[in-house]
């Protein structure tokens, strides 16, 4: 438990020149993020997930099958956008490859601007989500979402892809002590599954309880914080701004 501990301080608070610096905590913050936008699609766009997507293509499995509550046309979309965002955050990563500041500042500044047209659309609505509105809300943070997964994948910090669990879980068991490994980042890990799940679990809260615009609200809130972080202490002469080699 110690060693969690130890882990999970350095993982917040790394130490001076350390290679990934301020970017592990600010990947944390858009993992919340995703818990965040994933409840939002998931409860009130029609059970699809703009950040998830593995689930969407089991979904599109199900829906196709006619299984009830599932629409196969929203998870193609939901796809569709989230793979626009990755080219969008290819291009991003090959154009700003020598800096990571500026590649995460231009990326998050970008997803802003994408969660606040979605904040708009859920206001305008008045929680109310018709058709349009609801495929406008899965293009927008789909968009986000793919951004920042393929940002996140440039960046190449190690238990921080921001928007999947699966890898980071089965590593925390593989490679633990009674499986015979080295128990690399424990702690790491650990705090990437709390901030999904505390971001599911503050989406679900606020959707349930109040209203869509509030929920989505609190994800600008996080992306405008993270750019406002990044851009500035991307301007130092740290290593972490450089690219991996």
């Amino acid at each position: 438990m110690r060693k969690l501990l130890t882990d999970a301080a350095l993982t917040l608070a790394p130490p001076k020149g350390d290679r990934h610096g301020p970017l592990m905590p600010l990947m944390l913050t858009l993992t919340v993020v995703t818990g965040l936008v994933d409840a939002v699609s998931y409860l009130a766009l029609g059970h699809v997930f703009v950040a998830n997507m593995t689930g969407n293509v089991v979904f599109l499995g199900f829906a196709l099958a006619g299984a009830d509550g599932l629409s196969a046309p929203a998870s193609v979309v939901a796809m569709a956008a989230f793979l626009a965002g990755a080219l969008v955050g290819g291009r991003s990563g090959t154009r700003f490859a020598a800096h990571r500041g500026r590649l995460l500042t231009v990326a998050t500044a970008l997803q802003t601007l994408l969660v606040a047209g979605a904040v708009v659309t859920a206001a305008v609505t008045h929680g109310t989500v018709g058709t349009g509105a609801q495929y406008t809300l899965i293009v927008l943070l789909g968009l986000a979402m793919g951004l920042q997964n393929a940002v996140a994948r440039r960046l190449g910090v190690p238990d921080l892809t921001t928007t999947v669990l699966t890898l980071t879980l089965t590593g925390l068991a593989a490679d633990s002590s009674p499986a015979g490994g080295a128990t690399p980042r424990p702690g790491r890990r650990l705090l990437s599954v709390l901030a999904m799940f505390l971001g599911a679990l503050a989406g679900a809260v606020l959707l349930l309880h109040t209203e869509l615009a509030l929920a989505l609200g609190l994800a600008l809130v996080l992306l405008v914080v993270t750019s406002a972080a990044v851009h500035r202490l991307s301007g130092s002469d740290d290593p972490w701004i450089k690219p991996l080699t």
